[in-house]
């Protein structure tokens, strides 16, 4: 097919015009996309030391259109996390580049399985990162690897590698009364491992058939597990973790203008009930806590499930909502929504970014589980 020679030299005039009025080639398509706002964005974009990041952002949240195998992403937590964000873990690497500076810190409050937190420590995408969770058991996890002595995280992972997957030993584990912070790190992580879903909440019952029907032992990779956390103590250097409730975490950052906040809470806004059945604590004020982070000074990465009233409180306090179709356990089209707020000193280049095209990415059931 031959091209719109018509069409190619109005575009060549078009970028051409741009040129002379000192605007970057490289910001092109975010005028393309908000042809709107070209005239308001004009005297912003003529400045390279403003044209550039928000190009650079512009790239970040664009490149959402591409779907995500996460087969690929590399995997660093020790836990399987029902509702895990591994298949986001390209973008938020992309947004921390984006955003980052010589003194920036990630704060992840609704830690979990902490794969953002630990992406970022691990790649250098910030100088450190402060992890929260309220549980007490994943604490343990945490508490063990990133401050305890490295007598416990030897003996941790020598526990996990001499572990015989039956019934009998599981059952054991399970129901024992751990009398140190090592022994309930261990039996969290074989919880965790050996109960449908990585659901931890009281009621879960155990893996039956499991991967190719091997029950209890296809979700126990002893080597691996070991492997991980003794590279995540190479990292305590950078990461630090609080057992603590995530207001009071995000409120300690809350005027940190170098703080970046990736917070994934359980879903159980507009009467959700997954987050109320897969997490011990998901009592959470959902109104409060878009309110608070609105309030704090560095930018904002939130994830949730579709809802009408999460769209609603994200409007009423001035966040950017994308929508992502993605696959569900049982191979549903859900959405989910990435709800954005920059930092104070950066909403006048946000304002106009281009929408991101949804795409479908995969279930985050699969490597996140591994």
């Amino acid at each position: 097919m031959k091209p719109d020679v018509t069409a190619l030299e109005r575009q060549k005039k078009r970028l051409q015009r741009l040129k002379d009025e000192g605007v970057s080639r490289t910001t092109v398509f975010v005028h393309e996309e908000c042809r709107g706002a070209l005239d308001e964005l004009r005297p912003l974009l003529a400045d390279p030391n403003k044209a550039l990041p928000l190009a650079a952002l512009t790239a970040t949240l664009g490149s959402l259109a591409k779907p995500t195998n996460v087969a690929q992403v590399r995997q660093l937590s020790p836990f399987r996390y029902p509702g895990g964000k591994t298949w986001l873990i390209p973008e938020i690497r992309k947004w921390l580049k984006a955003l980052r500076n010589d003194s920036s810190v990630l704060v992840e409050p609704f830690a979990g399985g902490a794969m953002a937190g630990l992406t970022a420590a691990a790649e250098d995408l910030c100088e450190r990162v402060m992890l929260g969770e309220i549980d007490q058991d994943v604490a343990a996890v945490w508490q063990t690897i990133f401050h305890g002595p490295r007598s416990d995280v030897t003996w941790l992972c020598r526990k996990i590698r001499g572990f015989e997957v039956n019934l009998g030993n599981v059952r054991e584990v399970l129901d024992g009364s751990p009398t140190s912070l090592r022994s309930l790190a261990f039996r969290t992580i074989v919880k965790n491992r050996m109960q449908r879903g990585g659901i931890m909440a009281p009621g879960a019952g155990l893996v039956k058939e499991g991967e190719a029907g091997k029950g209890l032992r296809s979700r126990w990779y002893p080597d691996t597990l070991a492997k991980r956390i003794e590279a995540l103590f190479q990292l305590r250097g950078k990461i630090r973790f609080e057992q603590k409730d995530a207001f009071e975490l995000i409120e300690t950052y809350a005027h940190t203008p170098n703080a970046m906040f990736f917070v994934d809470p359980p879903y159980t806004a507009g009467g959700k009930r997954a987050g109320s059945r897969l997490y011990r604590h998901n009592d959470i004020d959902h109104e409060r806590l878009f309110s608070l982070l609105a309030s704090v000074q560095g930018a904002v990465m939130l994830t949730y499930d579709e809802a009408p009233e999460v769209r609603g409180m994200a409007a009423r306090h001035g966040f950017r909502v994308e929508a992502i179709p993605m696959k569900n356990t049982h191979h549903e089209v859900i959405r989910e929504l990435l709800i954005f707020k920059p930092a104070t000193n950066q909403g006048a280049m946000i304002e106009a970014l281009a929408p991101i095209t949804t795409a479908l990415v995969p279930p985050p059931e699969q490597a996140s589980f591994r």
